[in-house]
């Protein structure tokens, strides 16, 4: 296997289990993260001190920084591994020249804010990315049992095959198996759907609905998520629309999402359910729950692809226009098939 230099920006849970599964195959990583007293401890004590802890790095070839432009610049793939909400932010310091070439691999699963759009489009308006430069990276996969070596998932999506099937080698591990595809807006899009509606089982489940509305109302989630996207693939006049709904990106991803106790989603939206409010469960939480963003963006979004969303707009309801989740949720009981 050839070994690449890669830039990883994040330090979230996924983050670094991305970094553990890098160095499980040594390549050289040059690891960025904004919060400077995680980077010293990382350096001292060998483990990030928020996420994974137990995760231990020792490979010579991992180098930290606070400086986003050094690490992309000593490397040839840039790993993407920060919540949606702050992806503007943190490229900010970035530009065109320093860009050139570079092989961009997103982590993310959200739209960029204020522009309401996925991060190869972001990516290629403001620094001229080109879309074949562009691979995504999707579960179903949790970051925690990927930490833990558990058998795991994950498909690489990229305009180009081949690109996608090389960025999936460089994660090939005993316990990390990889998908590939083409389907890069299908598989985007249903990894930020499926973080709201997972939302939606947390709001359910805190509520104290039972597994058998759960199982209902995710067989109509994942309905409407089909439906959304056959709208979509005609909205941006793609030349071939996702055909393979059923995998483990697209009901695979929902799943896990919705019913995992890894779940922050899931954790989000029952402290919804239980009586929080937004502003409560956020400090709560204490991480990024992305299907909260999500919400308001989709929601949006639809506006012009006019996909009828019925469980996305109550959700949006519950989240953005406080909503009583108990009332709204008589009514997803309703609408349910």
């Amino acid at each position: 296997m050839t070994k690449h230099k890669i830039a990883v920006i994040g330090n979230g849970s996924f983050a670094t289990a991305l970094v553990k599964v890098l160095s499980h195959n040594k390549h050289t990583i040059n690891w960025w993260m904004r919060n400077t007293e995680a980077l010293q401890h990382i350096q001292k004590h060998k483990h990030n001190p928020h996420y994974l802890s137990q995760v231990s790095f020792t490979n010579k070839n991992l180098q930290l920084t606070n400086n986003i432009i050094d690490a992309v610049s000593k490397s040839d793939i840039i790993l993407i591994a920060v919540p949606s909400a702050f992806i503007a932010e943190v490229l900010a310091p970035l530009n065109k020249t320093i860009l050139k070439n570079k092989i961009f691999l997103s982590a993310i699963k959200g739209i960029v804010p204020k522009h309401n759009i996925l991060l190869n489009d972001y990516l290629n308006m403001q620094f001229g990315v080109p879309q074949k430069n562009y691979v995504c990276i999707t579960g179903p996969c949790h970051a925690e049992e990927v930490a833990a070596e558990k058998l795991s998932y994950l498909t690489f999506s990229s305009n180009s095959l081949a690109t996608a099937k090389s960025i999936a080698s460089y994660f090939n591990t005993n316990y990390l198996k990889t998908i590939t595809t083409q389907d890069v807006y299908g598989v985007q899009f249903a990894a930020i759907l499926k973080n709201i509606y997972a939302l939606g089982t947390g709001i359910a489940h805190g509520l104290d609905y039972g597994d058998n509305f759960l199982s209902v109302y995710n067989t109509n989630c994942f309905a409407e998520m089909k439906c959304f996207m056959q709208h979509m693939a005609k909205h941006i006049k793609l030349s071939k629309a996702p055909q393979h709904y059923i995998t483990s990106a697209y009901l695979g991803d929902l799943l896990v999402t919705s019913y995992s106790l890894h779940s922050r989603n899931r954790s989000f939206g029952n402290m919804i359910g239980k009586g929080y409010s937004v502003a409560n469960a956020k400090l709560e939480l204490n991480m990024v729950a992305e299907g909260y963003y999500a919400a308001q963006c989709l929601f949006d979004i639809n506006k012009n692809i006019k996909a009828p969303m019925p469980i996305l707009n109550l959700l949006y309801a519950i989240l953005w226009q406080n909503k009583n989740a108990k009332l709204t949720f008589k009514t997803v009981e309703n609408i349910l098939q």
